[in-house]
């Protein structure tokens, strides 16, 4: 999944970034309001992590013009402890979760998946498409056999789009828009090697092409184990 971070502490952002990374999200970063608005409305992402206190622009007045513009998608706020004021204000402005500061890496994974799980109105727990299992903290998939499969950071994020859209033709270009970072080379075609390898460890029988609009991952919807 692709994700927004705006964070103006480089340092925070930085670290926040790795562990992000590693955990399968492919992140862009924003310093500053004015281009975490621009890119929040140019760029398909599929969770946003907003901290507040931003240059050019507050992250509050970004939340209310993406909302007021119809941009619904989903944002974790970023506040202090203590400032319970800004998770009101928060939330009125139509955040859809927050974190406040200090906060553990793994919880903002755990807030992070269940808000994208949310957003598709998929169930929350382990994510499964007719016995397959992600395992999001481990980066495997369980086969139906029981048997695990190591997944790269790509063959990961890949996966796991497929699972949040079973049944759903997905176009090379939508796929391509979600798996890889901003400033990374899109080539479309490149898609096409990691779908082989997916097939290769899944089945082939599990990823249908569809000539001229894209591929499908057949099977019925995953629920909670």
């Amino acid at each position: 999944m692709r994700l927004l971070l705006v964070e103006d502490d480089a340092d925070l952002a930085a670290s926040l970034a790795g562990g992000l990374s590693r955990a399968g999200f492919a992140v862009d970063r924003a310093q500053d309001g004015i281009e975490a608005e621009y890119l929040g409305d140019e760029e398909p992402y599929d969770v946003v992590v907003l901290d507040l206190g931003l240059p050019g622009r507050p992250g509050l007045e970004v939340l209310r013009n993406w909302r007021r513009k119809g941009n619904n998608l989903p944002v974790l706020i970023l506040t202090a402890w203590d400032a319970w004021h800004e998770r009101v204000d928060g939330f009125q402005a139509g955040a859809d979760d927050y974190l406040g500061k200090p906060f553990h890496l793994q919880e903002l994974i755990a807030r992070l998946n269940a808000l994208t799980r949310r957003s598709r109105a998929r169930p929350l727990g382990e994510l499964t498409v007719d016995g397959l299992r992600l395992d999001e903290t481990r980066q495997k998939v369980v086969l139906p056999s029981g048997e695990e499969r190591d997944l790269t950071g790509t063959e990961f994020r890949l996966l796991r789009y497929f699972m949040l859209h079973p049944d759903q033709v997905l176009s090379k270009t939508r796929l391509t828009e979600h798996v890889y970072e901003y400033d990374e080379d899109k080539d479309s075609n490149v898609i096409e090697v990691y779908i082989k390898r997916l097939r290769a460890i899944v089945g082939h029988e599990r990823i249908v092409t569809r000539r001229g609009q894209g591929y499908r991952l057949q099977g019925a919807l995953g629920g909670r184990e």
